[in-house]
């Protein structure tokens, strides 16, 4: 298999591929001709870079269309491509490149000065530069399903962010989800608004309306709920894929009217309330389907397309897919999931860590965490990392992060700091606090809630009892 070769080089040429909007404002419409060229040409180059089968390429790039070129080129030549998101720091890249080993990396202009200050050495190619584009075409390599594919750092409760890698399969695997739930069709508009770099935007950004005969929208800039309604009508999207923070932004702070051109519309990285579904098919005539999926296995389930929507479930397993729940906790049979990344059990079922019940007809309903996994506006948030931040500030002896709910977020990073002898707490250093935090890491991390205490509940070991701080006591 190769994706590069069965589906963008395959692809009529002169059918359309993307749409791209700029920060600036410019349009584009890229067919998939141009894909096939430029991502092929894209590989040369990283060959003339000494990128080979399985090595890493990790990428920095906003949702333009290089990023999609720089993803496809690393499909074809079977390196391992590593999506990272603009908004992490010098420190984020750092620990990625020390974990990933990166051969080489492909970074927006406007962040290139950071990947240089994560303090990589190796080849750094910078977009927007024609001259990327001015080798050789390279020829599609010969690729098995497990052949690595996608390298993609997820959060965990302890330590820094973990690598999940995903073999080739990954990439057609995701036709279930694209045709069950995503509900793409030949000819639509998909716009999967999550910024590249997230599991999220890998497989349905531009993958899954591929593999159904649909354009990608590419919209590189940041979320506004006005202008976002006012895109959607503009480019006439048919199909919207949103977290669901996002749809209850726009709910709160726009104008929300009918939108008679939009078909179908899915949600998934955190719960979505049923008010907001509600609120969506009353204002705008368009039903909400939840899903839900990890990074390490991809979607696993999703509200179907058809029967009535029900408000505030996830749907129900994809086809073909077992999943049930134990105990009260969400499980799946990796050896039915084709997403399932490659250093997972295969011999056992995949405990996902999230609390759900089934109903009777087989729809699937959220309650929780089993962890302490802090998912803000679908952000997945690991608590060691905000602490990490935070305790490298010389006011802090100590710190733990919490979830605290939030009307529009669902979740807030909230942190309760013990500070150092010297220093007082105080709205003042509570924000500059919140600043340190930004500066050290990926600003959607920063606790939005800063609490002083004069210790943290501990257990014997020295544990910290976050279940007590959720509390407020």
């Amino acid at each position: 298999m190769n994706f590069a070769r069965d589906l963008v080089d395959a692809a009529d040429p002169s059918r359309l591929a993307l749409v791209s909007l700029s920060a600036k404002g410019e349009r584009r419409e890229i067919p998939f001709g141009a894909v096939a060229d430029r991502s092929a040409r894209l590989a040369g180059t990283l060959v003339g870079r000494d990128v080979g089968r399985g090595d890493v390429v990790m990428t920095v790039i906003g949702n333009r269309p290089e990023w999609v070129y720089a993803m496809v080129a690393c499909f074809r030549l079977g390196a391992v491509a590593l999506p990272c998101t603009e908004q992490l720091r010098a420190p984020d890249l750092r620990a990625r490149i020390e974990a990933a080993a990166p051969r080489a990396v492909i970074a927006d202009e406007r962040d290139a000065g950071t990947v240089a200050a994560a303090g990589f050495d190796g080849p750094l190619l910078v977009v927007p530069d024609e001259r990327l584009f001015a080798t050789e075409p390279a020829p599609a390599a010969e690729l098995e399903g497990d052949d690595p594919a996608l390298l993609v750092f997820t959060s965990g409760t302890s330590g820094a962010p973990k690598p999940i890698r995903h073999g080739q399969r990954y990439l057609p695997g995701q036709h279930p989800q694209a045709e069950h739930w995503y509900g793409a069709r030949e000819g639509d508009l998909c716009w999967c608004t999550a910024a590249s770099g997230w599991s999220k935007s890998a497989r349905n950004t531009f993958i899954a309306p591929w593999l159904r005969g649909a354009s990608a929208l590419l919209h590189d800039a940041r979320f506004e709920p006005e202008e976002r309604l006012n895109m959607i009508e503009r480019e006439g999207v048919d199909v919207l894929c949103m977290a669901p923070t996002e749809y209850r932004a726009i709910a709160k702070r726009a104008e929300l009217g009918p939108l008679p051109g939009l078909r179908h519309a899915v949600a998934a990285g955190e719960p979505l309330n049923p008010e907001i579904v509600a609120l969506w098919h009353g204002a705008a005539g368009v039903a909400l389907h939840d899903g839900y999926g990890q990074t390490e296995t991809g979607a696993l389930t999703g509200m179907p397309i058809g029967p009535p929507v029900r408000p505030g479930s996830m749907g129900k397993p994809l086809p073909g897919f077992n999943v049930w729940v134990d105990e009260g906790e969400l499980c799946a049979d990796p050896a039915t999931v084709p997403t399932f990344f490659l250093d997972g059990p295969r011999d056992r079922p995949w405990r996902t860590g999230d609390r759900a019940r089934q109903d009777e007809d087989g729809y699937l309903w959220f309650e929780g965490r089993t962890d302490d996994v802090i998912i803000s506006a679908g952000y997945r948030i690991g608590p060691f990392e905000v602490e990490s931040a935070l305790v490298s500030h010389p006011a802090v002896a100590e710190a733990a992060a919490i979830a605290a709910p939030d009307e529009e977020r669902g979740q807030v990073v909230r942190a309760v700091v013990v500070l150092r002898d010297g220093y007082a707490p105080g709205d003042a250093l509570a924000a500059q606090l919140q600043g340190h935090v930004k500066d050290q890491t990926a600003p959607y991390k920063y606790p939005r809630i800063v609490d002083f205490a004069e210790a943290l509940p501990k257990t014997a070991s020295g544990k910290i009892k976050r279940a007590v701080l959720r509390r407020g006591q």
